[in-house]
């Protein structure tokens, strides 16, 4: 049986070889790239992320990142966002004071987490909708987050595409944030699948069986 081929777009993200291994583990042929070919053609395409929303945009755009998202999205071809590289889907992030603009496929703000101890480092539980194709078979499971900020507030408008995105929450702290979003072809984690054991690589699977 032919192995699905899944795109990293190397956008100068830290640890980007450890989201090729997880998923070459899950079962893809993975090439590590920002190639415009071959992350348009790409059975998949991930877009890992860590550090800060800013530092993460300028990587994107340098590399015309951008665009190749919006290519494949429009042509209904999957795309999977990790970490950071989940939270520039969003409409923008503010650190520090400073305001960036995200590439805008989601509405909603990254923010700093209101929580007693930040950063959230450690597993937790996730709240998905019953229907989801990416939690599927991984109930009460646990995932591994590392991160100081995120998107506390969900609001849909009308720049939202028609399919309504199916968003899984959880919570550090007493704080309520954005775990992971299923929006048709475009999915995206705030935890780190690669860092999630069995759990994170059943999630990879049920991705690349969408592929």
């Amino acid at each position: 049986m032919t192995r699905p081929l899944v795109a990293v777009l190397d956008h100068g993200s830290g640890n980007l070889r450890s989201a090729v291994r997880a998923v070459e583990r899950a079962g893809a042929e993975v090439v590590l790239t920002a190639d415009p070919s071959t992350t348009e053609s790409a059975d998949g395409l991930l877009v890992p992320g860590v550090g800060a929303f800013e530092a993460c945009m300028q990587g994107l755009r340098a590399v015309d990142g951008e665009r190749l998202i919006e290519r494949r999205l429009i042509a209904s071809r999957p795309v999977l966002g990790i970490c950071v590289g989940m939270q520039i889907l969003f409409s923008e992030g503010i650190e520090h004071g400073v305001r960036t603009q995200g590439c805008g496929e989601w509405p909603g703000t990254v923010e700093r987490l209101q929580a007693p101890v930040v950063p959230h480092m450690g597993w937790n539980t996730v709240e998905a909708p019953e229907a989801s194709r990416m939690f599927a078979g991984l109930a009460e499971e646990r995932f591994y987050f590392v991160h100081s900020y995120g998107v506390r507030e969900w609001a849909l408008d009308g720049n939202t595409r028609a399919l309504r995105p199916q968003v899984t929450w959880t919570e550090h702290g007493g704080d309520r944030f954005v775990a992971a979003v299923e929006h048709g072809p475009l999915w995206a984690t705030q935890f780190h699948p690669e860092k999630s054991g069995d759990a994170g690589r059943r999630l990879l699977q049920n991705w690349l069986a969408t592929l």
